[in-house]
């Protein structure tokens, strides 16, 4: 799963990425304006920004500068209708990691998607394992053993956010972030319903008590292959 950003003002290319994107188990927040865009950026952190060149106001270059400037990492991949090579010089001077000519297709956008999280040390591995119950995030399913069980889209997200990041507790508004949609109405209530949820459904597998409430701190999933030494630090 990663969070990714997908600014264009044409509506109807959003509307075909969009849940493309999700439907691979992203998490997608989309926005028509350079100017929406650096707000969004500046209140949440992204694992890829795609980015329209040519927008009303502020344009994707300056978008991208910015970003840059003020010490933003994510990789940046270009969405135009540039196909010169200045251009292309330009787009990758300015400080972005890809360049996709329009029209493309979408698969190749999350072919290049792929890549991007993988040179940024973000792999999206094909399923994710702690202690014996094994993740599918494709499938969106659970196993232990011979039992398996589907999961939810917030059930699958949620779980394998806190299967990625294994031993750090995470309080309701960091998973709210990291997993819900910047347009969503949802509340911290909701992650403790869906966290619920969600462990309704380990325990059809007998694992309830994988995910662990760190009383005042949030949740958090052990992992002791994974800890070098200590306890937990929780993270408010």
């Amino acid at each position: 799963m990663a969070r990714i950003l997908l600014v264009d003002d044409d509506i109807n290319l959003v509307e075909t990425v969009e849940p493309y994107l999700k439907s691979h188990g992203h998490v997608v927040d989309c926005c028509h304006t350079g100017e929406d865009a650096l707000q969004l950026l500046g209140a949440y952190s992204y694992d890829v920004i795609a980015l329209d060149w040519t927008m009303p106001g502020i344009n994707g270059d300056e978008v991208c500068k910015r970003y840059r400037s003020s010490g933003g990492q994510a990789p940046i991949i270009f969405l135009t209708g540039k196909e010169d090579v200045q251009s292309i010089e330009l787009a990758l001077g300015y400080g972005a990691d890809d360049y996709m000519v329009k029209p493309f297709d979408i698969r190749v956008l999350n072919a290049r998607i792929k890549a991007l999280l993988r040179r940024a040390g973000n792999p999206i591995v094909p399923v994710l394992k702690i202690q014996d119950l094994v993740l599918d995030p494709e499938g969106s399913s659970i196993t232990v053993g011979t039992q398996t069980v589907r999961l939810r889209a917030k059930e699958k997200a949620l779980l394998e956010y806190l299967m990625r990041h294994p031993n750090r507790v995470f309080s309701s508004q960091q998973l709210l972030d990291a997993v819900w949609p910047a347009d969503s109405d949802a509340a911290t209530t909701s992650v403790r319903t869906w966290m619920g949820f969600l462990r309704h459904k380990l325990a059809e597998v007998g694992r309830d008590s994988l995910v662990r409430t760190v009383l005042g701190s949030g949740y958090i999933i052990d992992d002791v292959d994974s800890k070098t030494s200590g306890e937990s630090e929780p993270q408010a």
